[in-house]
């Protein structure tokens, strides 16, 4: 997912100190010594065989693009280009409040019409919204939360949508990877519902289908590249790229992108509601499971559903609700964290038994995926005047309450995919698409140590 090229380097050192300071994780460091000396994991382990999760925020911190993603750009124009191939597109929440910026917008410009229109142009068949299967997320986690809780499953639940973060339980915490909720993200069930469901209904072969995501993520690429991540032999979901590497296709086709027209997103996988748009902010995820899970246990269409406990940018934010599960009310106790170094001091707590949750949302990127390590950078300068993390989570938040539906399961092509297709949350059909599991690795993979990513 990420790549270092030295020889742009100046050693400033700011990828070092994000990567310990920020992160709590430290895989970078001055290496050598006199004019040899060089930013890289220890031992000159490549970043595929450190225990790099592949947030990116290096690759955020960097002034000299010394490190990046590893681009799919050229992958993603080839499959473009092949008349056997169907191609759709789908584009994360937190990619609207960041494509604007590579185009000289304000930090935080929502720019969700531009962004479908500049899809159509670049030529791909279908352009749909991740959204959707935030919603679907949320019927599935929320039924999975619900059973947990009742049938005395393993808690706390963790969420299972940040990448960066399924790598991090993976290696450092590997005692809670039982506590992983077994969803796919968003991302991998759009993969795995376009090549079944769209693909039947649509009458398409999935062979010739190629699912292209547009993230503000550098860890997707490697989340889409796991060999789990896929539904009898075909991926879930073939490319995956940075809201950077969009910016860039878009240039390279010569779109003015200002001057597009506002389009909307193709329907059926285009359907979203509120509750999907807010998951690129951290606490998104928890306040839209719980709009979902207060009113299956109430029995009621809740009015009050922005919790506000769980918003903002505190590293850690905690909260209680009492809801009826089992006919016993019942306090919920949820948390929401971001940050790899705020998710250690939960896990933390709750190895010392100062903390006791039923369910716990996890980001690896400082403000969820708003700032993701695959979004738009914002210089230094800019950083005085403005905070990227609030401004794009405020460009969700406005999108949201808009929407005439804010709650996931209010979602009518949800609603019609159970129906017709998958019959119920956590059914067996269900959890082959849409469901998968994790497993503990090891810090350093010796075995590869020869292998190495970086260019020289």
């Amino acid at each position: 997912s990420i790549v270092r090229d030295s020889s742009k380097c100046i050693l400033c050192g700011r990828c070092i100190s994000v990567c310990k300071d920020v992160q709590g994780i430290g895989i970078l460091d001055f290496t050598k010594r006199g004019f040899d000396t060089e930013v890289a994991p220890a031992f000159d382990y490549s970043m595929a065989d450190a225990p790099c999760v592949y947030c990116g925020q290096c690759i955020q911190a960097c002034p000299v693009a010394a490190l990046r993603e590893r681009t799919n750009i050229d992958d993603v124009w080839d499959a473009i280009d092949d008349p056997d191939k169907y191609v759709i597109v789908q584009t994360a929440p937190a990619v609207r409040a960041s494509l604007g910026e590579e185009f000289g917008m304000p930090v935080g410009t929502r720019v969700t019409g531009k962004m479908v229109a500049a899809l159509r142009r670049l030529g791909f068949n279908n352009v749909f919204d991740t959204d959707f299967t935030a919603d679907l997320t949320i019927l599935e986690e929320g039924t999975e939360l619900l059973g947990r809780i009742k049938n005395g499953g393993k808690l706390p639940m963790i969420t299972s949508c940040s990448p960066g973060w399924i790598r991090y339980c993976e290696i450092f915490y590997p005692e809670f990877v039982e506590n992983l909720s077994s969803c796919k993200s968003p991302q991998q069930m759009f993969g795995a519902i376009a090549k079944s469901y769209y693909a039947e209904k649509m009458g398409l072969d999935p062979k010739k289908m190629v699912v292209v995501s547009i993230m503000p993520c550098t860890s997707k690429k490697s989340e889409a590249a796991r060999p789990e991540m896929e539904v009898d032999g075909i991926r879930d979901v073939d490319f995956s790229l940075t809201t950077r590497e969009l910016g860039n296709m878009i240039k390279q086709a010569r779109i003015d992108f200002k001057r597009l027209p506002d389009e909307d997103f193709d329907k059926v996988l285009g359907e979203y509601t509120g509750a999907g748009v807010i998951f690129g902010a951290t606490g998104g995820v928890m306040e839209a499971a719980l709009r979902t899970v207060a009113d299956i246990l109430t029995g009621e269409d809740l009015e009050n559903i922005e919790y506000q406990a769980v918003r903002g940018i505190e590293g850690v934010k905690e909260a209680t609700l009492r809801l009826p599960i089992g006919g016993v009310e019942t306090d919920v106790n949820v948390a929401v964290a971001h940050g790899t170094k705020n998710a250690a001091l939960v896990l933390e707590a709750i190895k010392a038994g100062e903390k006791n949750y039923h369910f716990i949302e996890v980001m690896a990127c400082p403000g969820g995926c708003v700032h993701g390590g695959g979004q738009s950078h914002v210089s230094s300068k800019d950083r005085l005047d403005v905070n990227p993390k609030v401004n794009r989570a405020n460009a969700l938040y406005a999108e949201d309450v808009i929407m005439a539906n804010r709650k996931s399961h209010k979602n009518p092509e949800v609603i019609k995919l159970y129906a017709d297709y998958l019959k119920e949350p956590n059914s067996h059909l269900s959890h082959k698409l849409l469901h998968t599991h994790y497993v503990a690795k090891k810090q350093y993979v010796i075995e590869n140590q020869d292998d190495f990513d970086d260019l020289i």
